[in-house]
């Protein structure tokens, strides 16, 4: 059964630094706490807020999670007033038979009040 993760981080600064911490931290984070192995990874979908515009996250995901095979796509997250800033966001779709509530989604930083539902 296909699955999806959520997640977001905030960042400080636009730099490809922050982006590659950013993702090493957000998206370890997301596989750790649900026990994913790469093989079971359908597809990564990154999105930026525009703000971030100093590198594609998935360069750093391939680097640092050995993800060659994974498909994954960077967009822009869509601009709407008010919305938090300087905010990168994962969606992970992968195969498990956990049911969707046990799913751990993480928001990290200044993205855990997008999604204090969850908690």
């Amino acid at each position: 059964m296909q699955r999806g993760i959520r997640g977001a981080i905030t960042l400080e600064k636009n730099s490809k630094e922050e982006i590659k911490f950013a993702v090493v931290e957000l998206l370890g984070k997301i596989l750790e706490e649900n026990n994913v192995k790469t093989e079971d990874i359908s597809s990564v979908i990154f999105t930026l807020t525009k703000d971030l515009t100093a590198d594609f996250p998935a360069k750093y995901a391939r680097e640092n999670f050995d993800f060659k095979y994974v498909p994954m796509m960077c967009y822009n997250e869509a601009e709407v007033d008010g919305a938090i800033k300087m905010c990168m966001r994962i969606l992970l779709n992968y195969d498990t038979n956990k049911r969707q509530e046990e799913i751990k989604h993480i928001y990290l930083k200044g993205a855990e009040i997008l999604r204090q539902d969850l908690k």
